[in-house]
């Protein structure tokens, strides 16, 4: 156990170290200001690896003055401004004539959200290969990653799929299984000092929750529909109440889901990049003295918050895994209706 915790703070020491590094030397390069928290948690275009900068590809389809439909590749934003076809308008690269179709160009946030897959797919390739050999089926299974991957299947079979989905949950346990860990991975990939956190991205959480909405509609069942357009054991009048308030409620649920994970993933980042912060701010405003006092409170609270982050990483991603799984079974079930309360059938006056 000692060993763990050497190796534990070892590790926390080091990416506390990044983090501080990998901050200073984006703020060395801001003039008006010390700290630009959101320009640290935003998308870019370009990859940071070490405090090394590679700047990623730009694609773009864009639609020139004579309506003529072009695709333009191009090394990096810099090579695209000195082609002289596009300009940069407040960080937006938009074309000198006509207009911008669709930015197909990789960021940061894409290049993280491939990773979390990636890692997933690797994940699954090696325990699938450890089975194949017999070791976990015939045997118990054996090595960390595969006893992990063991883990946190049977969690989700067992407490997320079985308990919502009831006797249809094999036919949804892999893709809430494959929820769950991608979005742990990419959570977790966030707390590397230069990494980015692909679910800090709206654009990243609303992609996995209209998967879930997708699924869900297409488990939906004869009932479920029933519930929506034609909700049964009310009276006439209410039903054509009920249907806006349903189909409201049919987006609101992976609403809800993007937002909420979005959500605790940037205010996390952005709490550990505030928090650091403040030791570029009292340098600026009183000094290398006041930097160094405050740089001990800092160092302590971050080394607090990345052992909550990396929780609150894993949990998010329960919390979005369970909620889907909730949503999934209410569509997936056969509801049993008391006709006797239904507005066809009515009850004869007592004597």
């Amino acid at each position: 156990m000692t060993n763990y915790l050497k190796f534990f703070y070892t590790l926390l020491f080091v990416v506390l170290l990044g983090t501080a590094s990998a901050f200073a030397a984006d703020t060395e390069k801001e003039s008006e200001s010390p700290i630009d928290i959101m320009g640290t948690v935003a998308d870019h275009d370009y990859f940071t690896f070490f405090g090394k900068k590679l700047y990623l590809p730009r694609l773009f389809l864009w639609e020139n003055d004579l309506g003529e439909l072009q695709f333009s590749t191009y090394s990096s934003t810099k090579k695209a401004i000195a082609s002289g076809e596009f300009v940069d308008i407040d960080h937006v690269i938009t074309p000198v004539t006509g207009h911008m179709v669709i930015d197909f160009s990789l960021t940061s946030h894409l290049i993280y959200f491939w990773f979390g897959l990636g890692a997933l797919a690797l994940l699954v390739m090696f325990a699938g290969s450890r089975y194949k050999k017999g070791i976990g089926s015939d045997t118990a299974p054996r090595g960390a990653i595969q006893n992990l991957f063991e883990i946190f299947y049977e969690f989700i079979r067992d407490e997320v799929a079985k308990p919502n989905l009831g006797d249809k949950y094999r036919t949804y346990v892999p893709y809430l299984f494959t929820m769950f860990m991608s979005i742990a991975f990419m959570n977790s990939f966030g707390l590397l000092p230069w990494a980015a956190t692909a679910t800090a991205d709206i654009t990243v959480t609303a992609v996995l929750a209209i998967f879930t909405f997708l699924v869900t509609q297409f488990s939906g069942t004869k009932d479920h529909w029933q519930h929506v357009f034609w909700f049964p054991g009310v009276p006439l009048g209410v039903k054509f109440l009920m249907i806006p308030v349903e189909l409201i409620g049919l987006f609101t649920k992976p609403f809800a889901l993007a937002i909420r994970l979005f959500a605790n993933m940037m205010s996390g980042k952005i709490m550990i990049i505030a928090i650091l912060g403040l030791i570029f701010i009292f340098n600026e405003m009183y000094g290398t003295v006041a930097a160094y006092s405050v740089s001990v409170l800092s160092v302590a609270m971050t080394s607090i918050l990345y052992v909550l982050k990396l929780f609150v990483a894993l949990l998010q991603a329960y919390i979005f895994t369970l909620l889907s799984a909730v949503f999934i079974g209410m569509a997936a079930e056969e509801h049993e209706h008391d006709h006797e309360h239904d507005d066809h059938i009515h009850a004869e006056p007592s004597v």
